[in-house]
């Protein structure tokens, strides 16, 4: 499968704003009314997000109120299927701004480009919206903690989009690791090893019919359109994307940090919020094509109790333990090894102790929103917080990419948001500029 075709972007948004808490209510296949119904927007609506929209638009106790896309085309499709589906027409609009001031919406839903997280999260967060937000949170270091200091501020439910924090098997898993079945932990892995495609090299051209492309590059740079740079392959790009590290990595990461989390708990230990280090090494050693970040990279964080690695090789067709993208933990006692659709516990001598399976909803999707949705009811934190879950996964991701830009490995200091003794590197920590109107906003003023 081509990779333009197997990794398809889309940016939804749904918005949502409860004040407080909604009443809880039993489904049973039967609609609640109006009033009970959680009020959304989505915004960014192909790809994995035309995958987010069908998701909530199907859920008995969601109303889809507004669609949001740059691209007119997908717009209009979209608006029509919801409608078709759900027997309500939705608003389409380009620009989510208009969906946040309406103060009848309870929630936003983000499928957009990485270059597109932080602002739209931040801006919700604002106006009393809480926000489901596809992966990484934010394009780098800086948006990523702005993206927590606004929930926090504001106490929003923020969930981010690594859904397999809700799959029932995976946290089977964890309760596995939890229990001390490893023995002493001090290792896990992660990778990502599945053959894609060349970009190529197409030339820059007009954007298409109907496409906002101004409003799409946002805070990013005023380059010429084209259409590596667009839809879907935006994410192989510095000014739009984090690269596989970011795209599929951070699911990858998500789960081994967890296992990790799970195995040093049940010897009595903690893993640390932040490595003590992060050190990238990699490049373009395959592709001969439009990409900008590396399509072979070894990452490695450094915990001070602990070390997490991930290996990523887009061009290779060859798996590890199995699974073309997964994670293990290793003991001494013991390892798992974590994948997509299953898990499976060995002892000594490789000896297969425990498998499960994810059954037939690999995706769990439709949990992830359903945990949501509950917790903006409850307002207890969702399965993949964007604080205490989200946040620390996804920096994994950003601090990888500055050490590999950087050349260097690079101690991370939390407190002052720098890499210590590394000025030079800080410049990695956001981007150079944002470009008008869309600003950053600094801490203190979330």
């Amino acid at each position: 499968m081509d990779r333009r075709d197997f990794l398809k972007a889309s940016t939804a948004a749904l918005g949502l704003s409860l004040a407080g808490a909604v009443p809880a209510i039993s489904l049973g296949g039967v609609r609640p009314p109006p009033s009970e119904r959680i009020q959304v927007a989505v915004a960014g609506v192909r790809g994995r997000g035309n995958n987010l929209l069908r998701t909530f638009a199907d859920l008995e106790d969601v109303d889809v109120r507004y669609v949001c896309d740059v691209d007119g085309s997908i717009l209009d499709q979209r608006v029509s299927e919801v409608k078709d589906g759900t027997r309500q027409r939705p608003e389409g609009i380009a620009d989510f701004r208009r969906a946040l001031d309406d103060k009848s919406i309870d929630a936003l839903v983000l499928g957009t480009p990485d270059h597109w997280h932080a602002i739209p999260t931040i801006l919700a967060c604002q106006a009393g919206k809480d926000v489901y937000t596809e992966k990484p949170d934010g394009h780098n270091v800086l948006e990523s903690f702005t993206m927590v200091a606004a929930a926090r501020k504001h106490q929003r439910i923020v969930q981010l989009g690594t859904q397999t924090r809700s799959a029932p098997f995976m946290k089977e898993a964890i309760e596995y690791i939890r229990k001390g079945s490893l023995g002493k932990v001090r290792y896990a892995t992660s990778w990502e090893s599945q053959k894609q495609g060349s970009l190529g090299r197409p030339a820059d051209r007009e954007p298409p019919p109907g496409v906002d492309y101004d409003l799409w590059l946002g805070p990013a740079p005023k380059r010429p359109f084209n259409p590596l740079r667009f839809h879907g392959n935006w994410r192989w790009f510095f000014d739009y994307g984090t690269g596989d590290l970011g795209n599929d990595g951070v699911h990858r990461l998500d789960y081994a940090r967890w296992a990790l989390e799970a195995a040093l708990e049940a010897q009595g230990e903690k893993l640390a919020r932040y490595p003590l280090s992060a050190s990238a090494q990699g490049g373009k050693y395959y592709f001969d094509d439009a990409q900008e970040w590396p399509d072979t990279l070894i990452a490695t964080f450094d915990y001070g109790n602990c070390l997490l690695s991930y290996e990523l090789r887009i061009w290779s067709p060859y798996p590890l333990h199995g699974a073309g993208e997964g994670a293990a933990v290793y003991g001494d006692k013991g390892h798992v090894v974590l994948s997509n659709s299953d898990w499976k516990a060995y002892g000594e001598g490789g000896k297969l102790l425990h498998q499960s399976s994810g059954g037939s909803n690999l995706d769990h999707t439709e949990a992830h929103a359903r945990d949501f949705l509950d917790c903006m009811r409850s307002r207890k934190r969702p399965a993949a917080d964007l604080e205490t879950v989200g946040h620390p996964s996804s920096l994994l991701c950003h601090l990888g990419n500055a050490s590999w830009r950087s050349r260097r490995t690079l101690s991370f200091d939390p407190e002052s948001l720098t890499f210590r003794g590394d000025s030079d590197a800080s410049q990695y920590l956001t981007r150079p500029r944002y470009r008008e109107p869309w600003r950053l906003p600094a801490m203190a003023e979330v």
